[in-house]
């Protein structure tokens, strides 16, 4: 196969064409070189997709790259980070601020060029949100780009539904490319987010699909030999192929062929080859994963006609010939749809000051003017359940807060009932409640997608099936995306679904991870607080981890207020003059286990007091005198309280605190039989509690 690229007829054209490509080529095979690791081939090959793509078809905005209805452009295949990198380069994307004001300064200047997979460089090892304006989402993990492209496709449907008026048709109309390879389909989540999106026939939407048959072990005729065509036509989706990755007019036909289709999502396969131009590394699986080394990349450079022995170079007319392409173009379609939208604000001041707020992720005025409180009842109700009713008195307030479960909406008690939600679908983009199927992972993913187009998304499940989305959850938190995740049946009292249903150490994994918020409220009031709590966040996403059973609504008249799940941890009950002599420390559900442990220890003369600790982040948050306020240092003898492992729990009871919890993965058996069983009850805690301050007053 030819490794030359098929250029239109007009010499001038096709000279620049050319000498774009190369150098999108070359400063990626330089970046690579001078950091000494990275993945070289993928860059070489796909130059000339992304650059028909970038220069003739995507609608952005180079000096604003965050202007709301511009295109969105995922490298799936994150390891090739450098092609990236050189088009936010040689496009010269602007630096864009936290509070998304644009900056003077290049985004990626060619000193970070330079500086590739280097500390503090602009250009990471694999694209990051945040860090590099222009990178539309993190990617790396394979397959995350894909699934999160398919959750920003669904955010402009539902955009364009809900905002786009008489006149103004086309406020909303961007569509999302996703560059993937052959890693991206293998991986299970992308095959659960393709299948969805062609369910959504999500005609917004195109996969551009690197068929170059190499991973890093080989040619995937090791493990992947699959019709990848026949696949995704399953899915119902719209396929189309180029033979060349290099040829421009076809790869123009293809996206133009997208462009034309109106009722589902399209796939481009594209077949290529690893490095290509380079004559000695084609089809390699080195060229994929290492540098290409000094000599080949002279040689590459020849093949090219370019100067060997200049690194990072830009040819004169290179940068003028991007500002007359995708410059030009996205500038005035920026500028044209600021013009409209003051135009709309005109016409619909309510919804126009719905998108201001929600693109710098506002809350309305008043939103929490209609949150439930809730009397005291020793039976009281799951914090599902009240989680259900507090969600449905935001979204009242929200418009665009949306969201939904991996088909178990009736358990998670998540849908939105307010006239006119609606479910989201391919015959009513406008619905607020999603039904992600049997997708966690995806659903992770879509979230996030969702989020980065700054609607305020929520997804929900079984807590235990956490472990089916995690990789998607960490990127929130990795992205600073305040993605909301409501988790139910969060304990042994699942009871008889047994060990498989009943989460014991995810606790632990969600409070290990960096950023991420997690509250296990104890009653239904805590629920009202931790949802306050967490609409209000700007750049952690969060974890609610709500009881399938019935607990207690804590008699707030003769405990404290619920306001302190503000703070992660609280004094709920506490010894005469606050001097206690054991503290006990419960989350969710056993916190009424506590209360009723705290009320017999009273009656015995014992002064206890009683810590409710919804949130670790929260509170390690909080200064150090209000940490000490709430958990004394002098007071050794501690016991907490949780139906999970005890992992982490020293850092609050002591080495020599006691830690009612369970180091199994539970059973099979009715609720009440299960608290028996693991020792969950007032006189464990009692016991547990009268052992410590015995145990503390003899080591004084």
């Amino acid at each position: 196969m030819s490794t030359a690229t098929v250029l239109p007829s007009s010499p001038t054209q096709q000279s620049l064409d050319l000498t774009c490509v190369n150098t999108i080529r070359t400063l990626s095979m330089d970046g690579v070189q001078a950091a000494n690791s990275g993945h070289p081939g993928t860059p070489m090959a796909l130059a000339p997709v992304a650059y028909c793509l970038w220069q003739k078809f995507l609608r952005f905005d180079p000096q604003d790259p965050v202007w709301p209805n511009r295109d969105r452009f995922v490298l799936s295949i994150g390891h090739a980070s450098m092609l990236l990198y050189s088009l936010l380069h040689l496009t010269e994307v602007r630096a864009v601020s936290k509070d998304y004001e644009t900056l003077g300064e290049a985004s990626v200047p060619l000193d970070a060029v330079k500086a590739f997979r280097q500390l503090d460089s602009r250009c990471p090892g694999h694209p990051e949100y945040r860090w590099t304006s222009g990178v539309e989402t993190t990617t790396g993990p394979l397959g995350q780009g894909v699934a999160t492209s398919v959750g920003m496709a669904i955010a402009r449907q539902w955009l364009a539904a809900r905002y786009n008026r008489p006149g103004f048709e086309d406020l909303f109309n961007f569509n999302v490319y996703a560059l993937c390879g052959d890693g991206c389909m293998m991986e299970g989540i992308s095959s659960e987010a393709a299948s969805l999106a062609g369910h959504l026939q999500l005609s917004n939407l195109c996969w551009i699909y690197d068929n170059n048959h190499i991973t890093i072990e080989g040619n995937t005729s090791l493990t992947f030999t699959e019709d990848v065509a026949t696949r995704f036509l399953g899915y119902g989706w719209n396929v189309t192929r180029v033979g060349d990755a290099n040829d421009l007019e076809m790869l123009s036909r293809a996206f133009r062929t997208f462009h034309s289709t109106k009722d589902r999502p399209t796939l481009i396969i594209v077949d290529s080859h690893i490095g290509y131009g380079a004559p000695h590394k084609q089809d390699t699986s080195g060229a994929h994963g290492e540098p290409l080394g000094e000599e080949e990349v002279g040689l590459a450079k020849r093949n090219y006609g370019w100067p060997e022995d200049k690194k990072f170079y830009v040819p004169d007319g290179v940068y003028e010939h991007f500002r007359q392409g995708i410059g030009k173009r996205g500038k005035e379609l920026r500028d044209a749809w600021f013009d409209r939208i003051n135009e709309y604000r005109k016409q619909y001041p309510e919804l126009a000051e719905e998108l201001f707020r929600m693109q710098h992720r506002q809350l309305p005025d008043g939103w929490d003017r209609d949150l439930p409180e809730f009397p005291a009842d020793p039976k009281g109700l799951a914090t599902r359940e009240s989680s259900g009713k507090v969600l449905n008195a935001v979204a009242k307030h929200l418009p665009w807060l949306i969201g939904g479960s991996a088909d178990l909406g009736p358990s998670t008690k998540t849908r939105i009932t307010e006239e006119g939600a609606g479910d989201f679908s391919a015959e009513n983009y406008a619905g607020r409640n999603f039904h992600f199927g049997i997708r966690e992972h995806a659903m992770g993913a879509i979230l996030n997608g969702l989020s980065l187009v700054k609607v305020r998304p929520f997804g929900s499940g079984f807590f235990i099936f956490v472990d089916y989305m995690r990789g998607s959850m960490r990127l929130s938190a990795l992205m600073e995306l305040p993605v909301i995740y409501v988790f139910t049946h969060d304990s042994i009292g699942v009871g008889e679904d047994g060990p498989t249903h009943q989460p014991i150490e995810h606790l632990a994994h969600m409070r290990s991870m960096p950023g991420l918020i997690v509250i296990r409220p104890a009653d239904a009031n805590e629920v009202t607080e931790a949802w306050k709590v967490v609409l209000q966040l700007h750049h952690e996403p969060a974890v609610l981890v709500l009881t399938r059973q019935a607990v207690p609504t804590i008699d707030r008249t003769k405990y404290a207020p619920a306001s302190g799940v503000a703070r992660g941890a609280y004094v709920l009950a506490d010894a005469p003059d606050a001097n206690p002599e054991v503290i006990l420390i419960g989350t969710g559900s056993e916190v009424a286990l506590c209360l009723e442990a705290y009320e017999r220890l009273k009656k015995e003369g014992v002064r206890a007091r009683v810590v409710s600790m919804p949130s670790w982040e929260l509170f390690d948050d909080q200064d150090r005198d209000y940490r000490e306020a709430v958990l004394p240092p002098h007071v050794k003898a501690r016991v907490s309280v949780e139906e999970a492992s005890d992992f982490g729990w020293t850092k609050y009871t002591g080495a020599e605190g006691h830690n009612i919890c369970i180091e199994s993965f539970g059973a099979s058996a009715p609720l009440k039989q299960l608290l028996k069983k693991f020792g969950f009850s007032a006189e464990k805690i009692v016991a547990a509690a009268k052992s410590q301050i015995a145990k503390h007053q003899a080591a004084r």
